[in-house]
């Protein structure tokens, strides 16, 4: 079976990384693959260090009659059974043709734009249902979450980024968006003096992040990181993870930090607070408020019996959900069983899945 992924997205994002991880976990299994994706060097990069030769296309917003061409002759070459449309975007650029168009989902998109896809993947369970809400057949639509990898890395001395080994130390990653609510973290930060952030992501709201962190005296104790490649290596060095999201549709931080055995603070935004139970695998807070935020800080610095058991039940919810080897096996066996089905399989031979 061959399976053509599309990837028109954004510089760095969430969707963007998993696309990458997936694609990646997809061809160790053997499965024939070929990835398109929007001009982005670092990304291309990225999936040619792990084996794979990703075509760069333009994917221009408006008259793109090149991009559409090359999709079209990709398309012809490749000759795919399954095409992927990595989000709202990917989907519309995909022509119609003689295989199977899946959409993937992360978020509450409209789904007018997936109005050329046969099938639907949403990445919560609530994502597949407000599609469905929105009159899309629910025999075709489907819940395949992400995944993180656990793969081990050493710490990074902390010194390196002259933050002291006996401080607690708080890692958040994500895209410095407003969604993202980096800036309640930071107020809350300032009211605990003994901890340090390393705030690892790149997005539109970095300038006024580091203006805020200078007006609340917070430099000393504050890393700007920018989009970091080395995510295990950071959640190898930190203390507890914070996910203070005021607009997460999911959250793969959360499943990273169950993951690598971190304790979690996460925003009660919609995905967090349909998988994080309080006081067990996560401490969840409202979203926008300053206090309990850094409250819940400060109880993980104070009590470290409840940071380990917080830490031990996140793990043993990554490990029947989450990881590499359950997610891309439902993948498979979801590809399997929707080119079984397909119309167009009748009277062709099929290719089946390794």
């Amino acid at each position: 079976m061959r399976v053509l992924q599309i990837m028109t997205g954004a510089d760095h994002g969430g969707a963007e990384t998993f696309f990458v991880d997936l694609v990646t976990a997809l061809s160790r299994t053997g499965i024939e693959q070929r990835a398109l994706i929007k001009r982005h060097p670092s990304r291309a990069r990225q999936l040619r260090e792990r084996g794979l030769d990703p075509v760069e296309l333009p994917f221009r917003r408006w008259f793109d009659i090149d991009t559409a061409r090359a999709l079209r002759r990709e398309i012809a070459a490749f000759r795919p059974d399954i095409v992927q449309t990595w989000m709202s975007r990917a989907s519309l650029a995909a022509p119609s043709g003689p295989f199977l168009h899946v959409g993937w989902l992360g978020g509450y998109y409209d789904i007018k734009y997936f109005r050329r896809c046969h099938q639907l993947i949403g990445v919560t369970r609530d994502i597949v249902a407000h599609a469905v809400k929105a009159g899309w057949p629910e025999a075709r639509a489907h819940y395949l979450p992400t995944f993180a990898s656990d793969a081990p890395e050493p710490a990074l001395r902390r010194s390196e980024l002259d933050t002291p080994e006996d401080a607690p130390l708080i890692l958040a990653l994500g895209r410095l968006h407003e969604d993202k609510a980096f800036d309640i973290l930071l107020r809350a930060l300032a009211s605990v003096p003994q901890a340090y952030l390393w705030l690892a992501g790149e997005g539109p709201l970095r300038a006024t992040l580091e203006k805020q962190m200078l007006k609340l005296n917070l430099m000393p104790r504050v890393r700007f990181l920018g989009w970091r490649p080395d995510r295990a290596a950071l959640l190898a060095s930190c203390d507890f993870c914070v996910m203070p999201s005021r607009a997460e549709p999911f959250g793969t931080v959360m499943i990273e930090a169950w993951a690598y055995r971190k304790p979690l603070i996460a925003a009660a935004a919609l995905g967090p607070r349909g998988l994080i139970k309080n006081g067990e695998n996560g401490l969840l807070v409202p979203a926008d408020d300053v206090p309990a935020l850094a409250d819940a800080i400060r109880r993980l610095i104070a009590e470290p019996a409840l940071a380990r058991h917080i830490a031990e039940v996140g793990r043993r919810q990554y490990e029947l959900e989450y990881t590499e080897a359950i997610v891309v096996d439902r993948y498979l066996a979801f590809y399997r069983r929707i080119w079984e089905k397909h119309p167009k399989q009748a009277g062709r031979a099929a290719r089946l899945l390794p």
